[in-house]
């Protein structure tokens, strides 16, 4: 390693965060291109649906094994050399994606491409690191503005792409998108000083137990697995509400709605600028209200499209409000740690998550929509119940 690249970091510049947040949008599309694309990929590789199905799973077990194999290397190596490598490995594997034409193939390549697009993973706690304390939120919060943005606009970029140049072309597009940001993200993105030698495998088992060690690390991971559970449980169950009476609404109509999400990318950055202002627990309470008004909203207006959206509106404004509250709060507790911090985060973010959507599936094969409005309501009292209760420093531990 040259010894140049050791040196201190520089000071977090507003070009930064923009090439930052832009580079965290691009990669998180990664995890969102299949999804439009998946009855085209059926067709073109000749297998069953539930093959095609499948794919989905192998890129979300992808990003899990990235969160928690990858991320913490962060804590380990320069993060400026190791974003740059996620991102060229994630440009090789859309390239290759678009090239096979084995279906056993383009899975295991499905995985790859999960397990890479956790480079936004890794700048995010970097861009905590370069902030000055009282701008941290703020900063956070612009990062996961440009996560939702890409999270937002992939799924439509993806649709209409490949209406153009197919499929295939969208991955050749991807590959080429992550490439140019490997470039930048090379040239602009500081050097740092060195670190001190931690082996992987107390990167990786560490992470987890920092959960004993930060009292409030574990208060945030509930928060983001409930939080991620109530979002969740909203979006495994919509597209059949939508798509049934009296909506009966079309595939392109039922993915017009994902752009609701636009209420988040506002609630990201208020949220940031609050955590800066130590109002921390007084959004994680208002965010946790918000879901329990919005699953009343949405039972009370079931058969009622603008109820319906608002209600989708509010619920996205109470979950990123709440996630960026906890990432502010946990990137506060200790600057070498973050990489292995967040990848324990998300950990149980994601876990919350399958959770949420497991539960909707089974209560909404049972009990139908009123049961799901039941489902999203308790998960808010179990987010508001701890948010009332709960004190913690931000810096104490147990």
């Amino acid at each position: 390693m040259n010894p140049a690249d050791d040196l201190t970091t520089h000071r977090l510049t507003k070009p930064l965060i923009f090439f930052m947040a832009l580079a965290v949008g691009i990669i998180v599309a990664n995890l969102y291109y299949l999804q439009p694309l998946l009855h085209q990929v059926k067709g073109d590789f000749a297998v069953g649906t539930v093959a095609t199905s499948a794919l989905i799973t192998l890129v979300q077990v992808g990003y899990a094994a990235g969160l928690t194999f990858v991320v913490p290397l962060g804590d380990l190596f320069s993060r400026r050399r190791l974003i740059v490598t996620i991102f060229l490995v994630a440009a090789a594997a859309m390239i290759a994606g678009s090239l096979v034409h084995s279906f056993i193939v383009f899975a295991m390549l499905s995985v790859v491409i999960g397990l890479s697009s956790v480079g936004g993973q890794v700048l995010i706690p970097f861009a905590a690191d370069l902030a000055e304390d009282g701008q941290r939120g703020r900063v956070v919060a612009r990062l996961m503005t440009g996560l939702l943005l890409g999270i937002l606009l992939s799924r439509t970029f993806s649709g209409l792409g490949a209406e153009v140049f197919g499929w295939r072309g969208v991955y050749v597009t991807a590959a080429v998108l992550l490439a140019v940001m490997a470039l930048v993200l090379s040239r602009v993105l500081p050097r740092e000083v060195a670190r001190e030698h931690v082996a992987y495998r107390e990167l990786v088992i560490g992470s987890f137990r920092l959960l004993g060690t930060y009292k409030v690390l574990r208060h945030r991971c509930w928060f983001g697995a409930t939080g991620f559970a109530a979002f969740n449980v909203l979006w495994a169950c919509l597209a059949f509400q939508l798509s049934g009476p009296p909506f009966h609404y079309s595939n392109i109509e039922i993915g017009l709605f994902g752009l609701l999400g636009v209420g988040g990318v506002m609630a990201a950055n208020v949220a940031g600028r609050q955590a800066d202002r130590n109002r921390s627990r007084r959004v994680t309470i208002a965010s946790a209200l918000l879901f329990i008004v919005a699953f009343a909203v949405m039972w009370w207006g079931r058969h009622n499209v603008f109820l319906l959206a608002l209600a989708i509106f509010i619920l996205d404004v109470g979950a990123q409000g709440l996630q960026i509250t906890n990432q502010a709060l946990i990137y506060a507790l200790a600057a070498e740690k973050r990489s292995r911090i967040t990848s324990v985060y998300m950990v149980c973010f994601f876990a919350g998550g399958a959770t949420g959507s497991l539960s909707a599936g089974f209560t909404y094969a049972h009990h139908g929509w009123a049961g799901i409005c039941v489902l999203g309501t308790v998960i808010g009292v179990a987010t508001i119940v701890p948010a009332l209760w709960w004190r913690t420093p931000v810096t104490s531990a147990s």
